[in-house]
């Protein structure tokens, strides 16, 4: 009963990635199966979280040295298209300076996941609002260094 089982979920699972195909990128489907920076970050020094209309929340963490972020990470609830985002989100992100990271707008994550139908356009918003919360975290508590202290994780 075992093997059936188990032929029978990988027919399944076969079927939902060609479904899949059919409606989206591949970079999008390689985001979503194997996503990029997913996990926590101990100590971030900007941390953002945002909860989008659809009722995902994205949360991005950042590590940034000399105003250039040198690792971004994230979690999230949400669904494959918002994976795959926050996933863009965060690779966009290593390796620019804030000014320019603040310029990683829903436009450019759609951009490089090769588009997403107009349902899902608002995970891409959704990832680079939460993006944006995170640099601005950083800002403010660079600023107010005392913020940092009492961060919630």
């Amino acid at each position: 009963m075992s093997v059936d089982f188990d032929k029978e979920m990988e027919e399944l699972q076969a079927s939902i990635i060609a479904d899949a195909r059919k409606v989206y990128s591949e970079e999008m489907i390689e985001r979503w199966l194997s996503p990029k920076y997913i996990g926590e970050m101990e100590k971030p020094q900007g941390c953002g979280k945002v909860k989008g209309p659809c009722g995902d929340t994205v949360k991005i963490f950042l590590d940034i040295h000399n105003d250039k972020i040198i690792d971004a990470r994230f979690i999230t609830d949400g669904c494959a298209t918002t994976i795959a985002a926050g996933s863009m989100a965060c690779e966009l992100a290593i390796g620019k300076n804030i000014k320019d990271a603040f310029k990683i707008s829903n436009e450019v994550i759609l951009k490089n996941l090769g588009g997403l139908p107009e349902d899902n356009v608002h995970c891409a918003l959704l990832a680079s609002n939460t993006l944006k919360e995170a640099l601005t975290d950083y800002l403010t508590s660079k600023k107010e260094p005392w913020r940092s202290l009492y961060k919630k994780q």
